[in-house]
């Protein structure tokens, strides 16, 4: 019955029909061939998975990411990421890395980053002589740290799912998404050395002080967020709420780039993408509930811890899986399709979950820019001049690069469970 489930349902995701309606779709059919449910109860599921507090973050983080997207402020992070670390040797690579973490921890989007970032700096790139395979390469692989550095919304979905604290997700992220940060660094500053790339002056204090003036209103905003959250002033939901209020006084009182025609986009836009989420997390409730009730979940965890009990040995095995389906899903999909399936595994593993959760982002981070359908793939090839072909040619090399990164972030629990474990009570290591 397990088995004949799931491969109903991989058999309905490989039809090509939408997600939402896969998952609902195999859900009335196990109810209807089983017979003791009403097939209603799965709209009342899908009705009861919206009801969470906590997923209320996600539709305000979107607007306050576009908001921030669409008011001027790629160009001052930019600049600013280029006073930082464009002196050095390869410098503009290394401006690449840098302004995708600074502009991911505001947007928390993997491909806002990559299209803000993008459309900036790969001109520049390409005319410094930088290949292109490797600068669209960079471009999409650093990119995808937008969904580890807080704020996250796969941590938000995944918090809501696992019942898992968000806000020591959250800060479970910044040291992953650190390090994630600091190996593509490492990288951009050796590939630059065997090239026989120069360095360049530093900027005067005076210039390094006027560009962090004109972005500091922009760089506050993970500052609020989280100093607010870990501070006790607000939750995450109410810290999303803040960041909305304070992207639109900042994109229309203080840059003044946010036209009042601007913020109606940018309201329909998140609307639109708000939907498409929360449409998948209402199906993946329904989901969800039936694996558990089924049994299906249990029967899962067992078969999986028959094959070894050692922790090690589980979580290779679901990083295989989540890499594999990063291949064909983008990140809300995993995390509501696979969660409640590792998150039995875990425990019984004695895996922490928020250690978990980490992991399962990398993971799909890598997943953002590894072919067949890697969603960063087909951003990057909406940029000027790049085709899919390139964008995979040029995503392979990296997609290394972050392996070796996911492997230290398995290996070393301490890089996401430090700074939670010391700010907040409950989190085992």
């Amino acid at each position: 019955m397990g088995s004949g489930f799931l491969f109903l349902t991989s058999g309905l995701l490989a039809a090509g029909l939408p997600i939402f309606v896969a998952l609902t779709l195999a859900v009335f059919i196990g109810l209807s061939v089983a017979g003791t449910t009403p097939p209603m109860l799965i709209v009342q599921r899908m009705f009861s998975g919206l009801d969470s507090f906590p997923l209320m973050a996600i539709p305000l983080f979107i607007l306050a990411g576009n908001l921030m997207s669409t008011s001027g402020l790629s160009n001052r992070i930019l600049k600013v990421a280029q006073m930082l670390v464009g002196p050095f040797r390869g410098g503009l690579a290394m401006t690449t890395v840098t302004g995708s973490m600074f502009f991911g921890a505001i947007s928390g989007s993997s491909p806002a980053t990559v299209v803000s970032v993008g459309r900036l700096i790969l001109p520049s790139m390409l005319k410094e002589g930088y290949d292109q395979k490797f600068s669209v390469g960079l471009l999409m692989a650093t990119g995808a740290v937008g969904i580890i550095i807080p704020p996250s919304i796969f941590m938000i979905v995944y918090g809501a799912m696992a019942g898992v604290s968000i806000g020591a997700l959250f800060m479970a992220g910044i040291g992953a998404g650190l390090v994630y940060g600091l190996v593509f660094l490492a990288y951009c500053y050796y590939r630059a050395c065997k090239s026989g790339m120069e360095s360049r002056p530093f900027p005067s204090r005076q210039e390094l002080f006027t560009a962090l003036r004109e972005a500091s209103w922009g760089l506050a905003i993970p500052v609020l967020i989280l100093g607010g959250i870990y501070g006790g002033i607000f939750t995450p939901t109410e810290a999303a709420a803040v960041a909305v209020v304070y992207a639109t006084v900042v994109g229309m009182f203080i840059y003044r780039e946010l036209s009042i025609e601007d913020l109606w986009r940018v309201c329909v836009d998140s609307a639109v993408v708000t939907t498409q989420v929360m449409i998948i997390v209402a199906s993946a409730a329904a989901f969800s509930w039936y694996l558990t009730t089924s049994g299906l979940t249990q029967q899962l965890a067992t078969g999986l811890l028959s094959l070894s009990d050692n922790p090690v040995v589980l979580l290779l095995l679901i990083n295989v899986v989540v890499l594999i389906a990063g291949m064909f899903l983008d990140p809300n999909s995993i995390v509501i399709i696979l969660v409640p399936l590792v998150i039995k595994v875990a425990e019984m593993a004695g895996v922490d979950l928020v250690h978990l959760g980490v992991i399962l982002c990398v993971n799909c981070a890598i997943g953002m820019f590894t072919p067949p359908f890697g969603m960063n793939l087909f951003v990057a090839s909406s940029l000027g001049g790049v085709t899919y072909g390139q964008a995979v040619k040029g995503a392979l090399p990296l997609v290394w690069l972050a392996l070796i990164v996911l492997f230290v972030i398995n290996a070393v629990p301490e890089i996401s469970l430090w700074l939670p474990r010391t700010v907040m009570s409950g989190i085992s290591g």
